[in-house]
């Protein structure tokens, strides 16, 4: 996975926990693509400082993930959902199958 999604992923999860200026900052350059030196002048901050926020902010984001382990267990299941709708694929068609994929289907959906 590249850090880019990574960390969008991480912040999903566990963006609240950051202060508003941790949030902030992982969001003009991660979400809004902004560079160190357009968010040091959005927010009024030396580019440093914006640099320090935001490796600060990521190894919390990390820390978090290494304690609680919630992006891993949504990645296992989102993977084991996967794979059962590919082995359900390889079953045929008979209704009860289709039902099943049908319900996979929606929990992808909307939960992945």
């Amino acid at each position: 996975m590249d850090k880019v999604l990574e960390i969008s992923l991480l912040y999903d999860f566990y963006g609240q926990m950051l202060t508003d200026k941790q949030r902030d900052i992982i969001e003009l350059y991660y979400n809004n693509d902004l560079s160190l030196s357009e968010i040091s002048e959005a927010v009024n901050t030396s580019r440093q400082g914006v640099y320090d926020l935001l490796k600060r902010s990521e190894k919390i984001l990390y820390n978090y993930e290494e304690k609680l382990k919630l992006l891993k267990k949504f990645m296992d299941h989102k993977n084991k959902v996967l794979e059962a709708y590919k082995l359900l694929d390889d079953m045929g068609n008979s209704p009860e199958v289709n039902k099943v994929k049908e319900i996979l289907g929606e929990i992808i959906e909307t939960e992945m």
